[in-house]
């Protein structure tokens, strides 16, 4: 293809392309010093396209100027297109996937994030995330309260591929920087007031209050309620009140809504900044959250007629277990034999024990009196309601389910930024800061009146970090470089409680955890003459962990299968195992003498890992406005411990081992047509090694190395001012993220079946769309009294996906078409201004997460928002 035809292909692809909202509001003040003209406002005025200045490598310089694929957004945009949290933001990113909440987590202040196929799904403490969120410059290590309430920032940028170079640890996706805005010198009050859709009310507020010359402040608050859009229903049936309450069992907590996918959110941030014009500047930052946001689940399907091990007719001498799986059942169908069988036709099974007192004696508070036999007793009073698909509502807004629901997180850190000139040429940066969050979240994820499937949480954190940054120029400024330092160290523990089957199966899982890090890092950037530019940079990482798993099963469900049990519930440890002549705890391998029912390995566990991430990359510049780059790069993503267990582990804790992709990519950037046209493309490809997969085994969502990928794709921007008052952003987004190998094991119990297409080679990852396609509009219509009106439309396409790694069919993300909307009348002075918009216009409803644990009966998952309309007032004086 010739030039000028390459060229034509990038222009009229672009032009159908859909907005990054990149560049269509006035530009951001960087975290660090930057030259004035380096932001042009005049651009603006004169009816172009206003520069973006963004900290990615560590310096302040126009996003049109770094080698790297950023998708950044000024506050304004943000607000205009009512994007309030960083998931919100997946729709307007290529190749970005951004959901609020991951699988059973029952919150929305949970990120599952995606980056270019490489990311996680998950909250445990023991698995780290793919992509690095960080505020202000502080690495935020926990995908619990990382979808952060984007208020009162300055921009956000979404790096996209491997960031390891500079960011660091866990970066292997890429990496969203939150920039908060600092303080003003002048006195000035902002803030909104938004009413909507089912009793929304927000309010935010921010004040700048200049202290002296040098020493300047600010305060910013935020509220937010907003009822549920999932309603929970009655089941019509009176046997539903037959059946224990969700109470009855160990849980973190025992809250319960009417309404599922709530908020009830506030925040507060302060900023303190010091400037006396010198060489030392220190700005130090405080924020406290309080996030009480709820998702909202469905029962999708049953699965109580898959066999299984349970009661069986061949079972072994002396137990209930049928090692062929034919002939008995999983927990959902034992528990409708259970209820449904005569005491004679459960004891033909060797059932009598499974079917009896829920509990042990070592949890007597919880022990349950048996329900076998309850439904053919002769006395309908005490009728149990069978577990089967009649809970299923085929409606994303109404539930039958009663039990718990709720989240309450509660999270702060504390920062300090020093930045030191130490001569024209070279400042140091120092980034300091401490976090702790507190976690407490519950989720009925059956969806109905029966304790099939009910989870709940608590998480403890803190995190520690220190950051030096040595940043410097040379050689008549043709050489930039950074160089740095990087200490992190967190703690904390997250307990898990699990009720499955009314009973058959009830987790008790403490976790406590320690990570200790440091590390080395730098990038040259040379360019010796106007044409060509070089990037050399590499980062050492050394990273040390411990953890111990405490996860036990409190209804000895083992040892009730292998008949270890007496008919009050009561579990024999020392007893004969049936089936050699050893004691009982010995047979099933239950590894604590003191604790019969812990599951798993007693004592410390530790690992270490160590990494080098390198970075090399050429620029061509062969205009002041046109950058074409290309670069190889390196990241990783540190390991750890499966921990979610229902069977013994014996002596070993299972672990899985770190993350590796290696990553080519070649783009380019330009600002054509006197600042009326920007177009960006990036083509890519990624080798994506030893993938830390997630895997439902049995009851247990177990985590292993268990696969390569290679992910290929290509993502085109565009900002568009083709007349005064007119902005078009667009942008589209393919990639191919498919399996190149897939670990034996994975693909035996990963395989297909009639519920999941399966885990499998040449198949795609999970939550990675083909297609992502967005234009957005923008027009601004001056008015004779000097005020104006803003219309904006938002119109984003995105390809199936599925939302699992082994692809559940009803799990599957649809294709959809999301509009939202908005009409703002600003008033002359631009002191208030009113917006009325929507949300998902076409209401358009699709599965953002979701889970298939069919050893227990359920598949379950949290669909988007429905359409919603907020009225906005803002002010500023």
């Amino acid at each position: 293809m010739g030039k000028s035809a390459a060229a034509l292909l990038l222009t009229t692809t672009a032009f159908i392309s859909s907005p990054t909202l990149a560049q269509d509001a006035a530009p951001a003040s960087p975290q660090s010093a930057a030259p004035a003209a380096a932001q042009e406002p005049a651009a603006q005025n004169e009816g172009g396209i206003a520069e973006i200045v963004v900290t990615a490598q560590k310096r302040a310089e126009n996003v049109q100027d770094v080698p790297i694929a950023i998708s950044a957004f000024t506050a304004d945009a943000l607000q205009e297109r009512a994007v309030g949290s960083v998931a919100q933001l997946s729709s307007i990113a290529p190749n970005v996937n951004l959901d609020a909440g991951t699988p059973f987590s029952g919150s929305t202040a949970v990120l599952s994030a995606y980056i270019r196929g490489i990311g996680s799904d998950d909250f445990a403490f023991n698995i780290d995330p793919g992509v690095g969120i960080y505020l202000d410059g502080v690495y935020l290590a926990r995908t619990v309260g990382a979808n952060q309430d984007l208020l009162d920032v300055a921009r956000v940028e979404v790096l996209k591929g491997p960031q390891g170079t500079l960011f660091g640890r866990n970066t292997i996706g890429g990496a969203i920087s939150i920039v908060t805005r600092d303080p003003g010198s002048v006195f000035k009050v902002t803030g909104d007031v938004t009413a909507g859709s089912y009793n929304l009310l927000q309010a935010r507020g921010s004040v700048d209050l200049p202290i002296t010359d040098s020493l300047k402040s600010s305060l910013t608050f935020g509220v937010k309620t907003r009822d549920g859009f999932l309603k929970r229903v009655p089941f019509s049936d009176q046997r539903a009140n037959n059946a224990p309450s969700f109470t009855a069992f160990s849980a973190a907590g025992y809250d319960s809504a009417d309404r599922e996918g709530a908020n009830q959110n506030w925040n507060l941030r302060g900023k303190l900044k010091w400037d006396n014009g010198g060489a030392i500047k220190l700005t130090l930052s405080g924020d406290y959250s309080k996030d009480n946001g709820t998702s909202a689940n469905s029962l999708l399907g049953t699965t109580e007629f898959v066999p299984g091990n349970f009661a069986g007719t061949t079972n072994l001498p002396g137990t209930a277990f049928d090692p062929t799986g034919t002939t008995g059942f999983l927990f959902a169908g034992l528990y409708n034999f259970c209820i449904g069988s005569t005491p004679a036709q459960i004891a033909a099974r060797n059932a009598g024990a499974l079917c009896g007192v829920a509990g042990t004696q070592y949890n007597p508070q919880f022990q349950l009196p048996s329900y076998g036999s309850a439904n053919v007793d002769g006395n309908p009073a005490n009728d149990r309601l069978p577990w089967d698909s009649r809970y299923v509502t085929g409606n994303p807004d109404r539930s039958y389910a009663t039990g718990n629901s709720y989240s309450n997180l509660k999270a702060w850190g504390l920062s300090g930024v020093l930045d030191f000139d130490l001569s024209d040429d070279v400042s140091l940066k120092s980034i300091t800061a401490y976090r702790e969050l507190h976690w407490n979240a519950g989720l009925d994820a059956d969806g109905s009146p029966l304790n099939f499937l009910q989870l709940s949480f608590t998480m403890n954190q803190w995190q520690f970090s220190q950051e030096l940054q040595l940043l410097g120029k040379a050689l008549d400024n043709k050489l930039n470089y950074v160089l740095g330092a990087y200490y992190f160290k967190e703690a904390g523990d997250l307990h898990d409680y699990v009720t499955f089957g009314e009973g058959l199966i009830q987790v008790d899982g403490p976790n406590q955890l320690k990570t200790d890090n440091y590390a080395f890092f730098g990038q040259i950037d040379y360019r010796p003459i106007d044409l060509i530019g070089i990037t050399l940079g590499g980062r050492y990482t050394r990273e040390q962990k411990q953890f111990e798993g405490g996860q036990q099963e409190l209804n000895g469900f083992n040892y009730k299968l292998f008949g270890c049990s007496d008919a009050n519930g009561n579990i024999t440890p020392n007893g004969p195992f049936p089936l050699a002549p050893i004691p009982c705890q010995v047979g099933l391998s239950y590894p604590d003498p003191s604790n019969p029912v812990r599951v798993y390995t007693p004592g410390v566990n530790r690992k270490k890992f160590t990494n080098f991430s390198p970075k090399v990359g050429v620029q061509l510049h062969p205009t002041d406005d046109v950058m074409i780059y290309g670069s190889w790069s390196k990241g990783y993503k540190t390991g750890g411990w499966t921990t979610r267990l229902t069977n013994p582990q014996g002596n070993v804790a299972p672990d899985f081992d770190e993350e590796k992709a290696t990553t080519w990519e070649a783009g380019i950037k330009s600002t054509l047509i006197d600042r009326r046209l920007q177009l960006n493309a990036a083509a890519f490809s990624t080798t994506y090694k030893n993938i830390q997969l997630n895997i439902q085994v049995g009851t247990s969502p177990t985590i292993d190395n268990a696969g390569d990928a290679l992910i290929r794709g290509f993502e085109l921007e565009m900002v568009a001012a083709p007349i005064d008052g007119l902005t078009l952003n667009g942008s589209l987004g393919y990639i191919d993220a498919h399996y190149t190998s897939v670990a034996a094991a994975t693909a035996a119990v990963g395989g297909a079946n009639i519920f999941q297409a399966g885990t499998l080679v040449g198949e795609d990852l999970p939550k990675t769309p083909h297609w992502k396609v967005n234009l957005s509009p923008r027009y601004e219509a001056k008015l004779g009294n000097g005020g104006s009106v803003v219309f904006l439309a938002d119109w984003t396409y995105t390809s199936s996906a599925w939302n699992d790694t082994q692809r559940t069919f009803l799990l599957e993300r649809v294709p959809s078409n999301i509009v939202n909307g908005s009409i703002s009348y600003r008033e002359p002075d631009g002191h208030w201004s009113i917006t009325v918009g929507g949300t998902n216009l076409t209401d358009k409803r699709f599965l953002t997460s979701g889970g298939s644990n069919i050893a227990a009966g359920a598949i379950f998952g949290t669909y988007n928002r429905p359409r919603e309309w907020y009225a906005r007032f803002g002010f500023n004086f």
